[in-house]
């Protein structure tokens, strides 16, 4: 479709909490329009996956202009965190109410149609592989 994007997303904390990271990367069609990651310190693995979701909505945001009319549809492998958005599930602690609340702030700056799906692990690989590339660089591993 002309009119979408898609947005894979990731977050994951080694221990939870632990150190952490998030990721995202926007495609339209086979291209990637942009990629981003970025190492969170001390965090659970809820929290970096809602930072990779508002990283990304920062940077739709700040470009709204270039995705003003069409669909976003945000690909997670956090259930929880993608129901949590859709509105399927509640929210009750706290500090994710908060990021939650980011997320929808944010979404009002774009003039789109935003979705949020679930897929597994080994369909997000790419943002998968972004966060543990942070991960590792933090913690001095080489594994690339």
């Amino acid at each position: 479709m002309q009119n979408q994007v898609v947005v894979n997303t990731d977050g994951g904390a080694r221990g939870n909490p632990g150190p952490a990271a998030c990721a995202f990367v926007i495609r339209k069609g086979a291209d990637v329009i942009f990629k981003n990651s970025r190492f969170l310190g001390n965090a659970t693995n809820n929290h970096a996956e809602y930072q990779g979701v508002i990283m990304a909505l920062l940077y739709l945001s700040e470009n709204a202009k270039d995705f003003s009319g069409m669909e976003i549809v945000f690909i997670l492998d956090s259930e929880l965190v993608a129901r949590q958005l859709a509105g399927e599930y509640k929210t009750k602690n706290a500090d994710l109410k908060n990021l939650l609340a980011t997320a929808k702030l944010l979404e009002k700056k774009l003039n789109a149609n935003i979705f949020y799906h679930v897929t597994s692990r080994e369909k997000n690989k790419t943002a998968d592989f972004l966060v543990n590339k942070e991960l590792d660089n933090q913690q001095g591993v080489s594994r690339y």
